[in-house]
């Protein structure tokens, strides 16, 4: 058991500082991080967050943190597919799936979260134009979920409407960034009542048995 005042020390993996540049305080947060978690014996870590799990996977064995690293969408899968949780797949929702850029091209987990959503619904499960290794990104990567841009046309709602275009009742995603971005895009253009856009953990916890 982790104490209280331990997990205070565990702070944000640094993935954003490094993708908008400051090299100096991702370095400071992953070093603080591998040091901490050495402290534990334990013989996973699993992730809700496809930049965290890209991070702790990749990008730490350079700072000697080997660990073996799963995404939520994994143990999921893995949970659903051993009957470990039992779902009710009594619904007809009609769900599209966004690939999330550090989870999908960066370490190849794409039929993970789909076997998730196909086990959740007897609608089917409807791929965007852009999807797995071509897909879009939400436009929150590289750190630009904490900017605002103010040239062009917003990534995010670009991405909205490329899920409109299949007419999904869900759009889902396994990325709190991408969610975000998501529940934003679906506000300005004004399709909440038509889509609702979820992460998958959410969609799976509405129908388990």
């Amino acid at each position: 058991m982790i104490s209280p005042s331990s997990a205070t020390r565990r702070r944000c993996t640094g993935e954003p500082a490094r993708r908008l540049g400051h090299e100096y305080l991702y370095q400071t947060l992953a070093q603080g991080n591998v040091e901490t978690l050495k402290q534990y014996r334990f013989q996973t870590i699993v992730t809700a967050c496809p930049h965290c799990f890209n991070t702790i996977k990749n990008e730490y064995p350079d700072f000697d943190g080997h660990f073996r690293v799963i995404h939520h969408s994994q143990l999921l899968d893995d949970l659903v597919g051993s009957g470990r949780l039992r779902v009710a797949r009594d619904q007809t929702d009609r769900i599209t799936y966004h690939d999330a850029c550090n989870l999908g091209r960066y370490n190849d987990v794409y039929d993970e979260p789909r076997r998730v959503l196909a086990s959740l619904t007897q609608g089917p499960i409807v791929e965007m134009e852009l999807s797995r290794s071509r897909g879009f990104c939400c436009g929150g990567g590289g750190g630009r979920v904490l900017m605002e841009e103010h040239e062009g046309r917003r990534v995010n709602q670009v991405r909205v409407e490329q899920a409109m275009e299949v007419n999904p009742d869900i759009l889902a995603s396994a990325c709190p960034f991408c969610l975000t971005m998501f529940e934003d895009g679906v506000k300005a253009k004004e399709v909440g009542d038509r889509i609702k856009t979820r992460d998958i953990a959410e969609v799976l916890v509405e129908r388990l048995q």
